[in-house]
């Protein structure tokens, strides 16, 4: 079981995994082995709203950094999630499927994504964000939401 850092920010409370690495949007990855496991974060899960519908590139698709892996279709908005590391996608998670929505109840557990066999971790991993410091970013834009409302 993870170790978080949380916040509540207005009504919401946020949780950031601290045994994983982030990009900016959200996007987290976590060492499994010889894979690393994708999902989304509590804050990106949140703020998108419920999720209805999951979309990933099929099983062995060559990935470069940066390149789309993943569409999320929320009642709020669709969004187009992009790899944090290049690799070949090797797993997806079958239960999102039928349950998508398992993003909700858990993002940083049963509600990962998918797995990626890693072409560079090392240098993938050095250009992403550290717990804390996506804690920091995801805690500023909160706070700046919340100020304009």
């Amino acid at each position: 079981m993870p170790e978080y850092l949380e916040i509540t920010i207005d009504k919401f409370t946020f949780k950031v995994a601290l045994d994983r690495w982030y990009n900016p949007e959200g996007v987290w990855a976590k060492e499994e082995g010889p894979s690393i496991r994708i999902g989304l974060s509590d804050y990106l899960q949140q703020h998108s709203g419920d999720i209805a519908f999951v979309e990933l590139k099929p099983l062995v698709t060559d990935l470069k950094k940066n390149d789309e892996f993943a569409s999320v279709e929320t009642i709020k908005v669709d969004i187009t999630l992009f790899s944090p590391l290049a690799g070949k996608l090797v797993a997806v998670n079958s239960r999102l499927g039928l349950s998508p929505e398992i993003i909700n109840q858990d993002p940083y557990g049963d509600g990962w994504l998918c797995e990626i066999e890693p072409a560079n971790w090392d240098m993938d991993r050095s250009k992403l964000l550290q717990a804390e410091d996506y804690f920091n970013k995801m805690k500023q834009e909160a706070e700046e939401e919340v100020r304009r409302k």
